[in-house]
């Protein structure tokens, strides 16, 4: 698939996402939604990729909808359907970016650039990291147009929020900076504006440079531990440790660590 409203980079194995509608805040259009929910695919299906970062061209990272195009007579007469004919609206449009990234086991770093308001937010909330500019700016704005967390954040926000902010960020919509959101533990990190893609970068690259199958078992075990009880997830940890025992990779750490050098972890 050619790319028109993201861009994509991929090297030293870390792909760059960057959506690319800046004239809009970055906010939703079919061909973004597409394009950004092809791009994850692709980072599954790449072994040259081992981690993903997505981050936003200008001054927002993403907008959410598109509140301009909602006034267009195109939109006004979908709003006329009956919720038989808009039961899917979501699920084949914004929802195909969280489906691709259920089955992205590789890591998925959000390079909050700026806004990231509304569905924007959300998309932020299903990066497995996140690290803003300090001039990012957060909000889970729907309460504002009367609309409800569509596209996942109501899942996502109490797991890393707890639920009681969960719910007065909801209910409220409050727009708050990236000092009160690194304060809440929703970020994992705030640096200056002008080395967020190289600090960002920074962490991708160290990732990248790690045992590949040893991270994206681990990070399995840390989404099944969401809903498994303890003893299936000591299960389930067992099976993974079998795997990852089984590769060359966990032969060369520890004969790295005898050498005194660094590891040169290939994935096999």
């Amino acid at each position: 698939m050619d790319y028109e409203a993201i861009l994509f980079d991929v090297s030293n194995g870390v792909a760059t996402i960057t959506l690319n509608r800046p004239e809009r805040m970055n906010a939703f259009s079919e061909a973004l939604l597409t394009e950004w929910a092809d791009a994850i695919i692709r980072c599954q299906d790449d072994d040259d990729v081992r981690v993903v970062l997505i981050t936003g061209s200008g001054r927002a990272f993403c907008a959410g909808a598109d509140l301009k195009a909602q006034g267009d007579e195109d939109y006004a007469l979908q709003q006329h359907r009956g919720p038989g004919e808009r039961r899917n609206s979501l699920r084949y449009s914004v929802h195909r970016v969280p489906q691709a990234l259920e089955y992205l086991d590789k890591p998925y770093i959000a390079a909050v650039n700026g806004a990231a308001v509304g569905a924007g937010m959300d998309m932020v909330s299903m990066a497995d990291i996140r690290i803003a500019s300090d001039q990012a700016r957060f909000g889970m704005s729907y309460v504002n147009v009367a609309l409800i967390p569509g596209d996942g954040g109501a899942w996502l926000l109490p797991r890393l929020v707890g639920k009681q902010k969960a719910f007065d960020l909801i209910w409220n919509g409050t727009i708050f900076g990236a000092d009160e959101a690194l304060e809440m533990g929703y970020l994992l990190q705030v640096v200056p504006h002008e080395s967020l893609m190289d600090e960002a970068r920074a962490y991708a690259e160290k990732l990248a440079s790690g045992p590949p199958i040893a991270i994206q078992l681990a990070k399995q075990l840390v989404r099944r531990s969401e809903t498994l009880p303890f003893m299936e997830a000591l299960n389930a940890a067992q099976h993974a440790m079998t795997i990852v025992q089984s590769t060359e990779d966990s032969k060369e750490g520890p004969l790295a660590f005898r050498e005194k050098r660094a590891p040169n972890f290939t994935g096999h």
